[in-house]
This record gives C-alpha cells, sequence and structure tokens, in this order.
C-alpha cells in the first residue's frame, strides 16, 4: 500500500458515519462494504489525489486502482473507476485483459458494475470496436455481474447511436436470463439504444414482447411515445 492510497483511505474513513453506513446499504440487496460518505463527499476527497496522479504512469495509477478495486470499499471502488477512466486517451488493447480481471473478480454490485462498465469499458470499447466480441462471452458468463456488464457496457455508445447491432445482439443473448439486475442492465441498454434508433429498438421490442421479462420490457420502452408504449404492454 503506497502512502497515499494510505492517506485516501483515512481521509475516507474519518469522514464516514454510522448513519451514512445505513443510509448507503439501503440501495443494495447485497451486503456492501462502505464507510458511510455521501457520493459529493467522495469525489471532493479524491480530487486532490487524482490531481496528484496526474504526472504518474498508466501503469502506476493502473496499480493503484487494482489496491482500492482489493479493498472492497465502495467508496474506494468508485475512485478506481474514475481514476482508470481517466487515462482514457491512454488505453491499448491489452488493457482489455486487466478490465475483465476487475470485472470478474471485484464487481459485486450494480453500483460498480455501472460505473465500471459505463465509464471505463465503454470508453475503451469506443476506442478498438474490434473487442466487440468479448461482450458475448460476458453475456452467457455465470456471474451475473458480467452479464449485466455486457448489456452496460455498450450504453455510452448506444447514447450516441453508435453500435445498435451489437446492443441488439446483446440484448438478444440476455432475452430470458432470470436474473432481475441482469434485466434491468439490458432494458436499460434498450432505452439508451432508443434515444437515437426508437424505431429499431420498438421492432425489436414488438417482436420480442410475448417472451421478453416484463422488467426489461418497461424499462425499454420508457421513453417510447404513449402510443408505443400501449401497443408493446398489450398482451
Amino acid at each position: 500500500m503506497t502512502p497515499l492510497i494510505l492517506q485516501l483511505r483515512q481521509e475516507l474513513q474519518a469522514a464516514g458515519t454510522p448513519a451514512g453506513q445505513d443510509s448507503a446499504r439501503r440501495f443494495f440487496k447485497e451486503d456492501i462494504q462502505t464507510h458511510g460518505v455521501k457520493s459529493a463527499t467522495v469525489k471532493a476527497i479524491a480530487r486532490p489525489y487524482m490531481k496528484a496522479l496526474r504526472s504518474e504512469t498508466k501503469e502506476t495509477v493502473f496499480s493503484i486502482c487494482e489496491d482500492l478495486w482489493k479493498d472492497g470499499m465502495m467508496e474506494e471502488t468508485l475512485i478506481a473507476c474514475d481514476l482508470s477512466w481517466s487515462r482514457r486517451k491512454e488505453f491499448v488493447p491489452a488493457d482489455l485483459q486487466l478490465f475483465e480481471k476487475w470485472l470478474h473478480t471485484y464487481v459485486t454490485n450494480w453500483a460498480a458494475c455501472d460505473t465500471f462498465c459505463n465509464h471505463t469499458v465503454g470508453e475503451f470499447l469506443i476506442r478498438y470496436p474490434d473487442r466487440l466480441p468479448v461482450l458475448e462471452k460476458w453475456a452467457k458468463s455465470k456471474n451475473r455481474w458480467v452479464r449485466r456488464g455486457a448489456a452496460v457496457s455498450l450504453i455510452v455508445p448506444a447514447r450516441k447511436g453508435w453500435m445498435l447491432e451489437e446492443s441488439l445482439r446483446i440484448a438478444t443473448l440476455l432475452l430470458h436470463d432470470e436474473d432481475d439486475m441482469v434485466r434491468k442492465g439490458y432494458g436499460w441498454l434498450l432505452k439508451s439504444a432508443a434515444e437515437k434508433h426508437e424505431d429499431a429498438v420498438f421492432r425489436f421490442v414488438m417482436r420480442h414482447k410475448t417472451d421478453m421479462p416484463r422488467t426489461a420490457l418497461r424499462y425499454a420502452i420508457e421513453k417510447m411515445p404513449a402510443d408505443r408504449k400501449a401497443r408493446a404492454m398489450e398482451k
């Protein structure tokens, strides 16, 4: 553990409260480890550390990310996600192996999954779209968070109007997933894709509405016009 990480942890511990811990845990069905620090305070505490690390190499920063991930505390996990994303301009194809390790090994709740996959993995895929097939492997994983990550990693590209075909392919692979968090993940992806490709997503929903779980269906059509929502919800 570097002195910098030790100091960061001490600041987070000092800022946490039992009431904050109880409040944070209400958002999760899983048991989470947390100092009980509000998100805005976490960002404020992390800001000088993030600034200090700008002069360090990507390898040093990723090593620090690994330490933060290992600790398992929610606040440190979110800082690790911000740190890895901050080096996005330096991503190279080989970084995918490390990102997969973090996802498989350390992600144990929706907040970690969404923060990491939305930003770090999503940015990686924008830069290296030839690595998109890895998401099909993730979609077949036994790990619920890896499967959710397969969908969530495409949300930022989908909002830009990109990777529609890949988004629909992942949604198809996850269509009958029995895990509610995975269903919400691919429903969210479809909703995001619909921002630029509403007709295509609506056709997908209508084609699969009889066997698509209602949770995913409601997410997918959430921002569509009322008439389309009604048609999609008809039995």
